[in-house]
């Protein structure tokens, strides 16, 4: 762990850093294993992930296979979290920061905007407004008057019982991703054992309805054709992997509160492994179990929820999952847009960049953006294929070309001062995110590349890192003073 003295702060804030941007000193780092243990239980165990086993299903993957691509995906997104997030906890450095690192002081706005000011506030709006629906079956529930509220008036396309439960849902966000971290650990440490208690309890439920060989050898009512290979084996791991492309590009903004690389390595990954083996045992037997109890194919666990006769349980458990929804919101989705609000206006403060985010993403009406939602999804999959070569440069740059060592002086440079990287740009680093993007989702458009896109994290991650590897080793030869101005 690298310290930084008060001095040092001074200077970087009389070059206009707000106290969010700069480095966090040792004192302050006060994240243990525990912590990071818990950060990512939530964003597991979701409604959308549990819709996409769902769909792993109907590829026509036996449920073995299925539990096996689960946690599989599972040690390979802790690998993603725990290397892109060691030189947040190396140097106490966000990531909107630390992007600088890579691409340069001005290079770094383009990867950055995208992840934290349009993935982020994008997904933001719309699981707001996917769980605001599940908000409102739940008063619906409890007070079915409330439905009724203001008849059929709309306010620029959603009824106004489903703006009320949206500006509520909103808020309950917003009051988490304002306290930042702190509040996050806290929120997280009272969800976790909620967690295991509601989803452990269900795949009980379901193996005691169905019976847990009729849940292995469980079959969908329709299959995909020529479904269940080897290669759909690796597409199910890449569309699990693919999920966590934004949160693993900006795994330093809860690392930089790391006691020790240590502490955020282990925590990472006994967290990950375990709530991706509860949710390998979970999702399957859940949604099987469910499917065949009750004739039908259920990908929706609000829909199975919805069916028990037990209102206190059927509540408990819908109140669990809106639990889960907003800690990824806030992990994955608010809290980098604050930080990236941050380093666009670096006189704002983090909380003032988690509220203009909150803002936009009111304003974008998302309710109305899900009525198309394959061009929605075809945006976001394109952002996702752009992320991970963005992963690819960022570990190539500091374990490859820096050997895991960063001049923070180059991050926190004056204005105008660009300190190398010519007009603040490494166009070493944008060429080969470019050349990586193209092939990574090239499939979409160039048929002979389809191939490489069904696995696009994968292509974009492995690409990006070896051609920038390779770049680099040869551009040290002629630019050695690139690459020695470290600490």
């Amino acid at each position: 762990m690298s310290d930084i003295s008060d001095a040092k702060l001074e200077e970087y804030r009389s070059r206009g850093y707000s106290d969010d941007l700069l480095p966090k000193q040792e004192s302050d780092r006060t994240w243990g294993q525990l912590n990071y243990f818990t950060l990512w239980q939530g964003s597991v165990h979701n409604v959308p992930n549990y819709v996409a086993v769902g769909g792993f299903f109907v590829l026509g993957l036996s449920t073995v296979s299925i539990m096996a691509a689960i946690i599989i995906s599972g040690l390979i997104i802790a690998g993603a979290m725990v290397l892109n997030g060691a030189a947040g906890s190396k140097y106490g450095v966000p990531f909107s920061m630390l992007l600088r690192a890579s691409y340069g002081v001005r290079g770094a706005l383009l990867p950055g905007v995208l992840r934290g000011g349009v993935a982020a506030i994008m997904w933001f709006g719309l699981q707001n407004y996917a769980g605001s629906i599940a908000l409102l079956i739940i008063i619906g529930k409890i007070w079915p008057g409330f439905l009724a509220i203001g008849g059929d008036t709309e306010f620029l396309g959603i009824s106004m019982p489903g703006l009320i439960a949206f500006m509520m849902f909103w808020a309950i966000n917003m009051v988490i991703g304002l306290g930042g971290g702190k509040i996050l650990n806290k929120f997280t440490a009272v969800l976790n054992p909620c967690i295991y208690l509601v989803f452990g309890g269900m795949a009980i439920w379901a193996v005691s309805l169905a019976g847990f060989e009729n849940i292995i050898n469980y079959v969908p009512a329709k299959i995909q054709d020529g479904g269940g290979s080897l290669f759909q084996f690796f597409v199910v791991i890449n569309a699990i992997v693919a999920v966590w492309a934004a949160p693993a590009v900006s795994a330093s903004d809860f690392t930089q509160n790391a006691k020790s690389f240590g502490a955020q390595a282990r925590g990472q990954t006994s967290g990950l492994i375990l709530a991706y083996l509860l949710f390998a045992i979970s999702s399957v037997c859940v949604l099987a179990g469910a499917s065949i109890h009750y004739g039908t194919d259920t990908w929706n666990v609000l829909d199975i929820i919805n069916k028990w006769d037990g209102m206190f349980v059927s509540m408990f458990a819908g109140l669990v999952i809106l639990m889960t929804t907003i800690s990824t919101n806030a992990t994955g989705n608010i809290i980098p847009a604050g930080y990236q609000v941050a380093a666009v206006f670096p006189k704002l403060n983090y909380r003032q960049g988690v509220m203009i985010a909150g803002f936009i993403s009111v304003i974008i009406c998302p309710w109305k953006l899900m009525e198309n939602q394959e061009s929605i999804f075809m945006f976001l999959n394109i952002i996702g294929g752009i992320l991970g070569p963005v992963i690819g440069v960022m570990l190539a740059h500091y374990f490859v070309a820096m050997r895991g060592k960063i001049d923070l002086d180059t991050l926190y440079t004056k204005p105008g001062d660009y300190k190398y990287y010519k007009n603040g740009f490494n166009m070493l680093a944008f060429v080969v995110t470019i050349i990586s993007v193209i092939v990574s989702i090239g499939g979409e458009f160039i048929p002979f590349l389809s191939v490489l896109s069904q696995v696009s994290w994968f292509t974009g991650v492995a690409l990006s890192f070896t051609l920038y590897s390779l770049a680099v080793t040869w551009d040290k030869e002629r630019h050695p003073e690139l690459y020695t101005h470290t600490q």
